[in-house]
């Protein structure tokens, strides 16, 4: 394999528990509804990605969410008789760990074991080729070394009316069928295009939340995940504007992304023939991350924390597992036990939570418990249907007990919002004060 990177860009609350219970658009006709349907009816969110509830829940219906179909039909029974005989033997609370920093280094070992993937240690030798300043930060355009094979983009913004080392955030973007854009959809970008403005508006109430987060004195990085942003593939039978989101009408948008989604089993499937997984490359390029991150001259390497929102929170979830420099994390909208999501949730999600034989060994709260006694915020969406009421309620009742047994009970905090899946105002406020408690001297 060649020792030279390649570079990826183609171009230079409330706290309670819940109950159980293709249009055309043109940029200078687009409404957030009619935006988000054309997302949903065009396939730009695949149907295979999400069931009916959520497909309603995305394009802002209200209601009460409508019976989901078994996945599996009549193979389901077997299938979860096999998923019942994992009692999930390598989790804090399933036998005495000498302490936690044991733990983490067990989980750390089986989860490397499932990536197939660890590549040689590498300097990032980052190099900025843009640079945006503004009254409040100043925003650097970078690319820098995850492994011999990729050069990886990324923003970082720096406070200006802060002085000193400053605390830092890796605020790792989401999901939502959009694979067109990457790191743009936490970050503030000049002359940001119709669809990431709608994007942005459902999801986060149109706020940049690394914006708030530099405003508030955090150094903050995000990076393009393989297969989203300036890491996303050009097809050959859509090819389009190729890498220039300039050419690119909101139609042109939704048929990228449209066939991106059906690309990921390919994706995923390619990678197991190549000898690694999705996972794999995705968990250590956020770990070299952190690498990169506290090599800067503003940051204070002992006060790292990340955050993420739906597939953000799933990266959350492995840094924390894989990587002591983190100091405090919030992870929002994917803490569930995974049983429960076999029956009717599978198809609800992206081929980017799936490690193969990950709940031979660990539930998913058992890889974010390896993070105890470090301070870890869950927020959840009480109305969020990509998950069943009980694998939400399970998740965090399972972390508590982790925390209680790892001395830290003070040390875990969770919420539930009334809320379908999306990251509100009200709970960006309750993740910033939570790094503003923790990360904040």
């Amino acid at each position: 394999m060649s020792s030279t990177p390649i570079q990826d860009s183609q171009d230079p609350a409330s706290h309670h528990i819940p109950p159980d219970s293709s249009p055309t658009v043109t940029n200078n006709d687009l409404t957030r509804r009619n935006f988000l349907n054309t997302l949903l009816l065009s396939g730009a969110i695949a149907p295979s990605l999400l069931n009916h509830t959520h497909a309603a829940e995305i394009a802002g219906a209200s209601g009460p969410a409508r019976t989901i179909p078994a996945d599996l039909g009549t193979l389901f029974d077997r299938v979860q008789s096999l998923a019942s005989q994992n009692d999930y033997p390598l989790s804090f609370l399933s036998k005495d760990y000498a302490d936690v920093a044991d733990y983490r280094k067990t989980v750390r070992g089986k989860l490397l074991d499932l990536f197939h993937y660890q590549p040689p240690p590498i300097t990032p030798n980052a190099e900025v080729i843009d640079r945006w300043e503004t009254d409040d930060f100043i925003q650097e355009k970078i690319f820098f070394n995850t492994t011999p094979w990729f050069r990886v983009p990324a923003y970082v913004l720096i406070p200006k009316k802060f002085t000193g080392k400053r605390p830092a955030i890796i605020d790792l973007h989401f999901h939502a069928g959009s694979f067109v854009f990457g790191k743009e959809k936490v970050m503030p970008v000049r002359n940001p295009h119709p669809a990431l403005v709608e994007l942005k508006a459902h999801v986060s109430e149109g706020r940049s939340t690394s914006e708030e987060l530099v405003r508030r004195g955090y150094v903050v990085i995000s990076i393009d995940r393989f297969y989203f942003g300036e890491r996303r593939t050009i097809f050959d039978d859509l090819r389009l504007g190729g890498m220039d989101l300039q050419r690119y009408s909101v139609e042109d948008v939704l048929a990228a992304n449209r066939r991106a989604g059906r690309g990921e089993s390919t994706l995923v499937k390619s990678l197991f023939w190549a000898g690694t997984t999705w996972h794999g490359i995705a968990h250590w390029d956020d770990i070299r991350t952190v690498d990169y991150l506290v090599s800067r001259p503003e940051v204070d390497a002992s006060r790292i924390g990340c955050m993420g929102i739906s597939m953000g929170s799933d990266r959350t979830n492995y840094l924390c597992a894989l990587d002591d420099r983190i100091a405090c994390a919030a992870s929002v909208g994917w803490v569930a036990t995974l049983r429960h999501l076999i029956r009717s949730h599978i198809d609800t999600h992206s081929f980017s939570h799936f490690l193969p034989g990950l709940t031979r060994y660990l539930d998913l709260p058992d890889v974010l418990g390896a993070f105890a006694p470090k301070p870890l915020l869950v927020v959840q969406c009480a109305r969020d249907s990509l998950y069943t009421p009980e694998s939400m309620r399970e998740a965090v009742v399972k972390l508590e007990k982790i925390y209680a047994k790892a001395g830290a009970t003070e040390a875990f905090a969770s919420s539930f919002h009334d809320v379908p899946h999306k990251f509100t105002i009200n709970m960006q406020e309750e993740v910033f004060r939570w790094f503003d408690k923790h990360l904040t001297v």
